[in-house]
C-alpha cells in the first residue's frame, strides 16, 4: 500500500564492511553517497590489519576500525545497531564495489517509504560490461550451492537457471526469496524484527539468510527500476583459501535450515514460482 511521503521520514543510514578496499574505489562510492540528502550517516567498518587514511572528510562519516577481520555481517552488524538506536528508519548494506547515482539511492528510497509492506529493495545489478548478474534467487538446495560450483555447467544449466530465475525476465518488480546483499537497502524495523546477520556466517550466505528472514516479516523486492553496477569478483573461484570459506558458509546455512528436509524452502519457492506463473500466463 502506497502512502504519502514525509521527507523527514527519509533518512537513510549506510554500511559498508571493507578491507584492503582500494583508495580509489570508496572515494568514487563516499562522493556518490555525499551528494544523497537523504544519507544521515555513513558507516565504514574496516577490518583490514591497518588503518586507513580517508581519501575525504565529512561529518556524515564515521570511521570504525574493527581490528581485526571480524566478517562480513558482524561488520555491518555494528552499524545496523546504531541505527536501530538512533531510530534511523531505513539502512543501506553495500559493497564498495558499486558504480551508481544519488538519484538511485532517492528513488529506492522514495520507493521503500511509500510502501510500508516492503522489507528490503535490491535494485537490478549489471556487470561493468552491461551485462545482467543474476542474483535473485530462490532459497537454496545443496544441489544449488554446491553442485553449481563443483558439477560440470552442463549437467547443472537447467538446475542453475530455475535457481537463479532466469525465466522471469528480469524485468519487473518481483517479491524474492533471497537476495544479495551488494546493494540492499532495508527498512530498520524489519531488520529489527527479523534479526540482524547471523554472526556465524563470516563470509558467504550470510544474505541469502538475512533476506530469507526478512521474507517472513515483509515483501523482499527485487527492483528493476533502478540499475547498478557491480565489479563482482566472485573472488571463491580464484583462491583455495575463499572456496573453503564459501564451502564452511554453506555448510552452515545447511545446518541451520536443513540439508533436505526444509519445509520452509519448499513452501516458499513453490509459492513464488506459483504466484509468477499465474501473474504472467
Amino acid at each position: 500500500m502506497q502512502r504519502d511521503i514525509d521527507d523527514s521520514g527519509m533518512k537513510l543510514n549506510v554500511s559498508i564492511v571493507m578491507y584492503h578496499t582500494p583508495v580509489a574505489e570508496l572515494n568514487n562510492v563516499l562522493s556518490v553517497l555525499l551528494q544523497a540528502d537523504e544519507v544521515n550517516r555513513i558507516y565504514l567498518i574496516d577490518n583490514s590489519e591497518g588503518q586507513m587514511q580517508l581519501p575525504v572528510e565529512n561529518e556524515r562519516i564515521m570511521y570504525i576500525f574493527s581490528g581485526s577481520n571480524i566478517g562480513f555481517g558482524r561488520g555491518h552488524n555494528v552499524a545496523i545497531r546504531e541505527s536501530i538506536k538512533a531510530g534511523v528508519p531505513f539502512h543501506l548494506i553495500m559493497n564498495s564495489d558499486i558504480i551508481f547515482s544519488a538519484e538511485n539511492v532517492h528513488e529506492m528510497l522514495t520507493y521503500l517509504a511509500g510502501h510500508s509492506e516492503v522489507a528490503c529493495l535490491m535494485p537490478n545489478v549489471q556487470f561493468p560490461t552491461g551485462k545482467p548478474q543474476r542474483l535473485c534467487k530462490l532459497l537454496p538446495t545443496p544441489i544449488d550451492l554446491l553442485g553449481r560450483r563443483f558439477l560440470p555447467e552442463v549437467f547443472i544449466r537447467k538446475r542453475n537457471a530455475r535457481y537463479e530465475l532466469q525465466h522471469t525476465g528480469y524485468d519487473h518488480i518481483m517479491n524474492v526469496p533471497a537476495l544479495s546483499g551488494c546493494f540492499l537497502m532495508c527498512r530498520t524495523g524489519a531488520l529489527q524484527q527479523a534479526g540482524l546477520f547471523d554472526e556465524r556466517f563470516f563470509l558467504y550466505c550470510e544474505d541469502i539468510d538475512l533476506t530469507r528472514r526478512l521474507h517472513r516479516v515483509g515483501q523482499t523486492l527485487f527492483y528493476p527500476n533502478v540499475t547498478i553496477s557491480h565489479d563482482f569478483r566472485r573472488a571463491s573461484y580464484s583462491s583455495l583459501r575463499l572456496m573453503w570459506i564459501h564451502m564452511r558458509s554453506a555448510c552452515q546455512y545447511f545446518n541451520k535450515y536443513g540439508w533436505f528436509h526444509d519445509p520452509e524452502r519448499d513452501e516458499v519457492n513453490n509459492q513464488f514460482i506459483y504466484t509468477f506463473n499465474h501473474l504472467h500466463i
